[in-house]
């Protein structure tokens, strides 16, 4: 008879995939559902949150929400507009690119924001608790930093 410690002692059970192959197939694998996404047409939500994306492509127009929570992800891409909801909440993200337009509410929880960029353009409420930006300026000093850079917040904006 044949115990489960001595297969996993004599090395008889081995993972198929080292650590890291498994997360360079992960990597590939999300890279595809954003090229698939915009073949279609860039419509619905794109929920990428929790996989190992780092960058999207330039231009990006998504149709729903973008969901980049619990990523890796530092830079967006230039002139990124979403439809809904844009989600960066626990990313490492320091700033925002110049003309970002979010059609929802914007989600920067917990994350490294210093300053808006230009022209930021939020149809919906601005959520910044945890954020450097809320830790240096009161709710009125960021509205007003960011209809100085030509942008707007339509909601409330929550520290």
């Amino acid at each position: 008879m044949i115990k489960l410690t001595d297969l996993l002692e004599n090395d008889i059970l081995k993972p198929r995939r080292s650590p890291e192959e498994r997360q360079k197939n992960y990597k590939i694998s999300t890279q595809k559902k954003i090229q698939k996404y915009i073949k279609d047409g860039g419509k619905g939500d794109l929920d990428l949150s929790g996989t190992p994306i780092e960058k999207l492509p330039d231009n990006l127009k998504v149709g729903g929400y973008l969901d980049l929570m619990d990523t890796p992800i530092k830079k967006l891409s230039d002139n990124l507009q979403v439809g809904s909801d844009l989600f960066l909440s626990n990313t490492p993200i320091k700033e925002l690119p110049d003309n970002l337009n979010a059609g929802g509410n914007l989600f920067l929880v917990d994350t490294p924001i210093k300053e808006p960029p230009d022209n930021l353009k939020v149809d919906g409420n601005l959520f910044l608790p945890g954020t450097l930006l809320s830790k240096k300026y009161s709710e009125e000093e960021i509205r007003n930093m960011i209809e100085e850079k030509g942008g707007y917040v339509k909601g409330a904006i929550i520290m």
